[in-house]
């Protein structure tokens, strides 16, 4: 009878090797054989006849064959037959009449050492001997495999005694050498027992498979041995390939154990991690069957019991996955194997590795049949799919293929269940549609189709199934994609997903946009306009959608996919207009520029923006009572949001023409909102802001109001409203709650005049007058009073001209509003609404007394001594406001007059007083009085500009106001630029964009404001002197050559007069001027001919 030889070994070592050879450490794990099939019953037929004749020998013949056998295996590495004879070791095998034709292979004498222990029944000599032969050197891989054969057949008879010789030995040697090398590189003294432990492994492996029926009972002590040594260990090929040898021996004994199936094992995660552990050393390219091995082992071990953990799964699946899949391609795993004799097989291994992740799949579908173990197991899978690498797409995709196939031709999943998950799936097999692999893009639409399959087969329904077939038959045909295919998938995806698996859907397409392939990115985008355009997002959906839309904007590259982003955004608009705003609202702060993209895209047709513009205005109004808001939840206040939104989009063009047809609603929204805020006690941050010092941070709240009630009349063009508060410093006024009515009214005044939707904003005034909310009231009852003051009263019975407020609304209307007001509970609104009555739209004949008053206080003026100006001009002013423009008549010329001369009083309060109530003089409404009215508004140009720099900046604020009155009076070309320099300009630079304004928009007429500024010359204010010098310089200058023909000769007399007083002046700077110009006064001589 011939000896046991395993195929699979390599050549053997040689005796007197220190170190095992490569070839000797992968020769255990047996890489070419099929694990898991070879049935127990496979031992040598000679067995049990040489059983027999052991049993037939007296206890001294087998004491003495056993030392024998010790020390022969002892002393020699290998053994022959030839080497045998010499040893004398035939004479002791004699009796056993053994046949032997072939070379005597060492473990056949451990194979007859362990039969000889197992049928003996002395405890002690068994002990003894099993010491010894676990003293042995377990350097050489025979040795190991020899030692744990004859361990595992003494255990059959004697398992409590092996397992203490293992425990013993395990306390001893693997401890101590673990101990005095642990970091497996430095050699260490005891050489022969650094492999100790991956004897143990093999001897416990051979313990299970001898153990039989007492299998089980120390099943679970077997694995966590195992366990225990391949940890403690140091890793290198020996302890793999041991560690999968014992694994699979021990999967071979479960096998044939039939009681196996109802055990429940506790040490089979441990066991499975430790397989993991190998996988994932392996080297990135194929030389063996390691993978195929553990993969099938693992296989093995998930079909007891308990069933593994997610946990344990989810492990298994990604070391697997990563450990076949991260390989070279194909084409470059041959390449890069080190070199071996004979060259391994790749295309074959690479095969059977695949087809053990394929078995490994389908057994865990196989253990759960339900839609969320599928789900569960194309996660793992997720990483691969959205892989750059092409090869480890097409394999991913593959392998999903196969398994859906397997699930639809061989499994029926019996628990119903919709995990949203598969949604995400979907879109992610979805957007290899276009992959430049053919294999690739065959597959990603065969497992969309496998996947509605089983979806529809869920849900039990014919006519869906019938339609999927009908899809798949008219996609087999298409030679090219086309917008009918992808309108067909879209209705079948909205017939079969959930609506959570329908947004995960969506969601996977919109994170395809931001990919950097051209052809995924137009694929996404063609598949989601079809969705949005399908009308196939529900209410329920959009929150998720936008969001996920507004965190892949950052990452798109092609600005084309951005258009198609935007368009998706009007699209979701269009149809839930309330959700999106919502959802927008809520996304960032609305100071954050990367959200305003979606506002703009809410405004790509008027019905959607002023949609989106009214929710904003009714968001703004939800407005709770301060006890019930929290100082932390304060800055999440929907009405904020709104705020700030509505202050970005003041500044959009795309909202213009909306802002301007929702001017009142947000008027009135914004002067409630600051009241608002101030009750909130908000007022952090409104008066520390400066304009000129751009800041990145967002601004307070309070602020963020303000500014967009400032930017409302600036962006729609009111600009006239914008720079009378401003010049006047009324937005100041809007900065504490005690000056607040001020503002409120100041600024009604200014719409009034320049006629600012009035009929709009008073319409708006009237609804919030109804409200219950006590400052909707104090807003309202303000502006309605402040327009009554206003009103034209010239023809007090009928409508007036478009530019008054009875065009609006008629006297008995208003006085009914008026009237509603006194029963407010509110002080303040029957104060003012009393104040309203009282005015002269009310009362008409009221006018008549009022100009009689002002004809004798005109008087005043011509007095040789007049006395208090200030009051005369405080009256004067409080009777032109209430009287209206016309409602002066031509005493507004005899005022202007008037008012010019006291420009230059010594009094800096006279002086300014005199300014602003001239400004309001010469805007008098009355076309009649115009023209002379700008005659005196021309009079008054160089003597404004020259105030500019007057030494009080009282004056100087009342004379900027007055000066641009004048310009617009004068309908001069660059008025609001002008009003930029006035407000905001400083230095020479704003000085001469001031003087070529006005001198431009004033053609041919230089020579005027030449003699006009003459006079300050001898002025006894220095600045207004230096300003003089400064502005007749220029026009010298700069307008030389139509002096020249202007001036005449006694304007030239006027001139060199004041100039020669300059001479003598002891003020340095005037005779500089002197001397600069008197040349050019002399060559203007030369050519003033008349």
């Amino acid at each position: 009878m011939a000896a046991h030889s395993d195929d699979s070994h390599g050549p053997q070592g040689t005796s007197n090797g220190l170190w095992p050879t490569e070839e000797e450490e992968l020769g255990v794990a047996h890489p070419d054989r099929e694990i898991l099939e070879e049935p127990l019953s496979d031992r040598l037929l000679w067995e049990e006849a040489l059983l027999g004749k052991i049993r037939t020998m007296s206890v001294l013949q087998r004491n003495v064959l056993l030392d024998a056998i010790h020390h022969c295996i002892k002393e020699h590495s290998q053994l022959i037959w030839k080497e045998v004879a010499s040893t004398g070791i035939q004479e002791l095998l004699a009796p056993l009449n053994l046949e032997l034709k072939q070379p005597l292979e060492k473990t056949f004498l451990f194979h007859i050492y362990g039969l000889i222990l197992r049928e003996s029944a002395n405890e002690e000599l068994v002990r003894r001997h099993l010491a010894d032969l676990l003293e042995l050197s377990h350097q050489s891989a025979n040795q190991r495999e020899g030692i744990a054969a004859a361990i595992g057949i003494v255990s059959s008879s004697h398992l409590p005694a092996v397992w203490a010789a293992l425990e013993h030995l395990g306390r001893t040697r693997f401890l101590r050498t673990a101990f005095m090398s642990p970091d497996c590189q430095q050699p260490d003294p005891d050489r022969p027992w650094r492999w100790v432990g991956c004897t143990s492994l093999l001897c416990y492996g051979q313990m299970a498979l001898h153990a039989r029926e007492q299998i089980l009972p120390w099943v679970d002590n077997i694995i966590s041995r195992m366990v225990y040594y391949f940890s403690c260990s140091c890793y290198d090929n020996i302890l793999k390939t041991s560690f999968l040898s014992a694994t699979i021996i021990l999967m071979k004994a479960l096998k044939q154990e039939n009681s196996t199936r109802s055990y429940k094992f506790s040490q089979i995660p441990e066991l499975i991690q430790c397989l993991l552990c190998i996988l994932q050393k392996e080297p990135n390219f194929l030389a063996t069957l390691f993978r195929q091995k553990i993969i099938m082992v693992i296989v093995g071990l998930s079909n007891l019991r308990p069933s593994l953990k997610p946990m344990v799964k989810s492990r298994i699946l990604q070391t697997c996955l990563q450990s076949l899949f991260m390989l070279p391609p194909m084409e470059k795993l041959k390449s890069c194997l080190p070199p071996l004799d004979p060259a391994p097989d790749v295309m074959v291994l690479y095969k059977k590795s695949m087809q053990a992740l394929d078995l490994l799949l389908q057994n865990f579908i196989s253990e759960n049949k339900s839609m969320d173990e599928m789900c569960f197991l194309l996660q793992h899978m997720e990483p691969w799919l959205q892989s750059d690498k092409s090869h480890e797409c097409k394999r991913v995709v593959q392998t999903i293929f196969l398994l859906l196939k397997y699930v639809v031709d061989y499994v029926t999943l019996t628990e119903e269940a919709t995990p949203s998950l598969l949604g995400h799936q979907i879109g992610l097999l979805v957007l290899l549609w276009r992959d430049k692999d053919p294999v690739t893009r065959g597959h990603s639409h065969q497992c969309i189709y496998l996947l509605l399959q089983l979806l529809i087969q869920q849900k039990g329904s014919m006519e869906q199934f019938m339609y999927l077939n009908k899809m798949k038959n008219f996609e087999a045909k298409a030679r090219r994609e086309s917008e009918m295919k992808f309108y067909n998938m879209v209705k079948a995806l909205n017939r079969s997903l959930t609506v959570a698996q329908h947004t995960q859907l969506i969601l996977t397409l919109l994170e395809g946009l931001g990919s950097r392939s051209r052809l995924q990115c137009d694929l996404a985008s063609q598949l989601l306009l079809v969705i949005f355009e399908d009308h196939g997002i529900k209410v329920e959906q959009v929150a998720e959608i936008l969001q996920g839309l507004f965190q892949e904007l950052p990452s798109v590259v092609f600005k084309s996919i951005l258009q198609t982003m935007m368009r998706m955004v009007t699209l979701l608009g269009t149809q839930h207009t309330e959700e999106t705003v919502e959802v927008i609202l809520s996304l960032c702060h609305p100071s954050d520029r990367q959200v305003l993209p979606l506002w703009k895209a809410l405004a790509s047709n008027t019905r959607l923006a002023r949609k989106v513009l009214t929710l904003l205005y009714v968001k703004l109004k939800l407005r709770p009572p301060r006890e019930r808001i929290r100082l932390s939840q304060q800055a999440e206040l929907i009405s904020l949001l709104a705020l700030g939104t509505i202050y970005e989009l003041l500044y959009t063009r795309e909202y213009k023409a909306t802002v301007r047809w929702a001017f009142a609603g947000i008027l009135v929204g914004l002067l409630t909102q600051l009241h608002y805020l101030f009750e909130l006690d908000a007022v952090e941050g409104i008066s520390d802001y400066q304009e000129d010092i751009l800041e990145m941070k967002p601004l307070s709240p309070c602020r963020t109001c303000l500014e967009a009630l400032k930017g409302l009349f600036w962006t729609t063009n009111y600009w006239e409203v914008f720079a009378y508060l401003k010049l006047l410093r009324g937005w100041e006024l809007f900065e504490h709650l005690e000056t607040y009515t001020e503002g409120v009214t100041l600024l009604a005044r200014a719409m009034a005049h320049y006629d600012c939707e009035v009929k709009a904003v008073l319409g708006q005034a009237v609804i919030s007058l109804k409200s219950s909310e006590e400052r909707d009231n104090i807003v309202a009852i303000l502006i309605i009073t402040e327009f009554a003051l206003a009103a034209d009263c010239a023809n007090p019975n009928q409508f007036l001209n478009s530019q008054e407020l009875t065009q609006y609304i008629s006297r008995r209307t208003m006085d009914n509003f008026l009237s509603l007001g006194l029963n407010n509970p509110n002080q303040l609104v029957r104060a003012i609404s009393l104040k309203g009555l009282s005015s002269i739209l009310m009362h008409p004949k009221k006018v008549v007394l009022l100009r009689n008053r002002l004809a004798g206080l005109l008087d005043g003026f011509v007095k040789p001594e007049p006395k208090d100006l200030l009051g005369l001009m405080e009256i004067l002013g409080n009777i032109l406001l209430h009287l209206g423009a016309q409602g002066v008549g031509a005493a507004s010329l005899e005022m202007a007059q008037h008012l010019l001369p006291l420009f230059e009083d010594e009094q800096a309060p006279v002086r300014g007083r005199a300014i602003s109530l001239f400004g309001d003089v010469i805007c008098s409404r009355g076309k009649k009085h115009q023209p002379v009215l700008k005659s005196y508004a021309f009079q008054a140009l160089v003597p404004l500009l020259f105030h500019l720099e007057d030494s009080c900046p009282n004056v100087v604020t009342n004379t900027k106001l007055t000066f641009l009155r004048c310009a617009i009076l004068l309908k001069w070309e660059f008025r609001k630029e002008l009003f930029g320099k006035l407000a905001w300009g400083h230095g020479l630079g704003a000085e001469n964009d001031i003087f070529i304004y006005m001198v431009e928009s004033n053609f041919g007429r230089y020579h005027q404001f030449l003699m006009q500024a003459l006079i300050y010359l001898a002025s006894p204010h220095k600045n207004l002197k230096h300003t003089a010098m400064k502005f007749i310089g220029g026009i010298l200058q700069e307008y030389f050559t139509d002096l020249c023909f202007s001036l005449k000769k006694g304007d030239l007399k006027i001139l060199r007069k004041y100039m020669e007083v300059l001479k003598q002046d002891p003020d340095s700077v005037s005779r500089r001027f002197y001397n600069s110009f008197l040349e050019d006064i002399s060559e203007l001589s030369l050519f003033v001919r008349h």
